[in-house]
Protein backbone atom coordinates (compact mmCIF):
# COMPACT_ATOMS: atom_id res chain seq x y z
CA UNK A 1 0.00 0.00 0.00
CA UNK A 2 1.22 3.48 -0.90
CA UNK A 3 1.41 6.09 1.88
CA UNK A 4 1.22 9.84 1.24
CA UNK A 5 3.27 11.60 3.90
CA UNK A 6 2.90 15.20 2.76
CA UNK A 7 2.26 17.79 0.11
CA UNK A 8 5.58 18.73 -1.49
CA UNK A 9 4.47 21.54 -3.80
CA UNK A 10 1.78 23.02 -6.01
CA UNK A 11 2.65 24.63 -9.36
CA UNK A 12 0.47 27.58 -10.41
CA UNK A 13 0.61 29.02 -13.94
CA UNK A 14 0.57 32.81 -14.25
CA UNK A 15 0.68 35.52 -16.88
CA UNK A 16 1.41 38.18 -14.22
CA UNK A 17 4.39 37.15 -12.10
CA UNK A 18 4.67 40.54 -10.39
CA UNK A 19 1.10 40.41 -9.09
CA UNK A 20 1.49 36.77 -7.99
CA UNK A 21 4.73 37.53 -6.15
CA UNK A 22 3.14 40.52 -4.45
CA UNK A 23 0.19 38.34 -3.35
CA UNK A 24 1.99 35.16 -2.21
CA UNK A 25 5.32 36.65 -1.05
CA UNK A 26 4.49 40.16 0.12
CA UNK A 27 0.89 39.82 1.34
CA UNK A 28 0.66 36.17 2.45
CA UNK A 29 4.28 35.98 3.64
CA UNK A 30 5.67 33.08 1.59
CA UNK A 31 9.41 33.82 1.33
CA UNK A 32 11.36 33.31 -1.87
CA UNK A 33 13.05 29.89 -1.74
CA UNK A 34 14.80 30.04 -5.12
CA UNK A 35 14.42 30.86 -8.81
CA UNK A 36 14.82 27.82 -11.03
CA UNK A 37 17.87 27.78 -13.26
CA UNK A 38 16.60 24.88 -15.35
CA UNK A 39 13.16 26.15 -16.35
CA UNK A 40 12.63 29.76 -17.40
CA UNK A 41 9.99 31.56 -15.42
CA UNK A 42 9.74 29.18 -12.43
CA UNK A 43 9.88 30.71 -8.95
CA UNK A 44 9.73 28.64 -5.74
CA UNK A 45 8.11 30.19 -2.65
CA UNK A 46 8.27 28.54 0.77
CA UNK A 47 4.90 27.71 2.38
CA UNK A 48 5.87 26.07 5.67
CA UNK A 49 7.34 22.68 4.83
CA UNK A 50 5.89 22.85 1.29
CA UNK A 51 6.39 25.07 -1.75
CA UNK A 52 4.16 27.14 -3.99
CA UNK A 53 5.80 27.27 -7.40
CA UNK A 54 4.84 30.04 -9.80
CA UNK A 55 5.34 29.30 -13.50
CA UNK A 56 5.40 32.38 -15.73
CA UNK A 57 3.75 31.15 -18.94
CA UNK A 58 4.99 34.24 -20.79
CA UNK A 59 8.60 33.03 -20.30
CA UNK A 60 8.18 29.24 -20.40
CA UNK A 61 8.47 27.14 -23.53
CA UNK A 62 6.58 24.16 -24.97
CA UNK A 63 3.61 22.78 -23.06
CA UNK A 64 4.63 24.77 -19.97
CA UNK A 65 3.82 27.98 -21.89
CA UNK A 66 0.12 27.27 -22.17
CA UNK A 67 -2.95 27.64 -20.02
CA UNK A 68 -5.60 24.98 -20.59
CA UNK A 69 -8.60 25.63 -22.81
CA UNK A 70 -10.82 25.96 -19.72
CA UNK A 71 -8.37 28.48 -18.19
CA UNK A 72 -6.75 26.01 -15.81
CA UNK A 73 -4.12 27.67 -13.70
CA UNK A 74 -2.91 24.71 -11.60
CA UNK A 75 -0.19 22.86 -13.47
CA UNK A 76 0.18 19.97 -11.00
CA UNK A 77 0.49 18.95 -7.37
CA UNK A 78 3.39 16.95 -5.95
CA UNK A 79 2.82 14.42 -3.18
CA UNK A 80 5.52 13.00 -0.95
CA UNK A 81 5.14 9.21 -0.68
CA UNK A 82 7.04 6.50 1.10
CA UNK A 83 8.96 4.86 2.32
CA UNK A 84 9.02 2.80 -0.87
CA UNK A 85 11.62 1.96 -3.50
CA UNK A 86 11.34 3.26 -7.06
CA UNK A 87 10.86 -0.31 -8.30
CA UNK A 88 8.08 -0.99 -5.79
CA UNK A 89 6.31 2.29 -6.63
CA UNK A 90 6.44 1.50 -10.35
CA UNK A 91 5.13 -2.03 -9.69
CA UNK A 92 2.31 -0.58 -7.55
CA UNK A 93 1.24 1.88 -10.26
CA UNK A 94 1.53 -0.76 -12.99
CA UNK A 95 -0.57 -3.23 -10.97
CA UNK A 96 -3.38 -0.65 -10.96
CA UNK A 97 -3.00 0.18 -14.65
CA UNK A 98 -1.82 3.74 -13.95
CA UNK A 99 0.17 5.26 -16.83
CA UNK A 100 3.21 7.19 -15.62
CA UNK A 101 6.41 8.81 -16.76
CA UNK A 102 9.95 7.87 -15.80
CA UNK A 103 11.78 8.90 -12.65
CA UNK A 104 14.00 11.98 -12.98
CA UNK A 105 15.81 14.34 -10.64
CA UNK A 106 13.76 17.44 -9.79
CA UNK A 107 13.69 20.19 -7.16
CA UNK A 108 10.97 20.27 -4.50
CA UNK A 109 10.27 21.27 -0.91
CA UNK A 110 12.87 18.82 0.39
CA UNK A 111 15.53 19.88 -2.13
CA UNK A 112 16.60 17.77 -5.07
CA UNK A 113 15.00 14.35 -5.37
CA UNK A 114 13.65 11.72 -7.74
CA UNK A 115 10.07 12.07 -8.94
CA UNK A 116 7.71 10.86 -11.65
CA UNK A 117 4.54 12.24 -13.22
CA UNK A 118 1.09 10.75 -13.78
CA UNK A 119 -2.46 12.05 -14.11
CA UNK A 120 -5.52 11.47 -11.95
CA UNK A 121 -8.86 10.28 -13.42
CA UNK A 122 -9.90 13.88 -14.18
CA UNK A 123 -6.65 14.63 -16.00
CA UNK A 124 -4.97 16.65 -13.25
CA UNK A 125 -1.19 16.42 -13.14
CA UNK A 126 0.27 14.58 -10.15
CA UNK A 127 3.96 14.28 -9.34
CA UNK A 128 5.10 11.65 -6.83
CA UNK A 129 8.28 12.13 -4.80
CA UNK A 130 9.68 9.29 -2.74
CA UNK A 131 10.83 10.27 0.74
CA UNK A 132 12.60 8.31 3.43
CA UNK A 133 10.80 7.33 6.63
CA UNK A 134 10.57 10.23 9.07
Amino acid sequence: MLTVVGLDHVVLRTRNMDAMLEFYRDILGCPLDRVSKGLAGLVHLRAGSSLIDLLDVTRAEGPDATVGAAGERVDHICLQVGPISEADLLAHLDSHGIAHGDFAGRYGALGDGRTLYLTDPDGNGVELRIVEAR
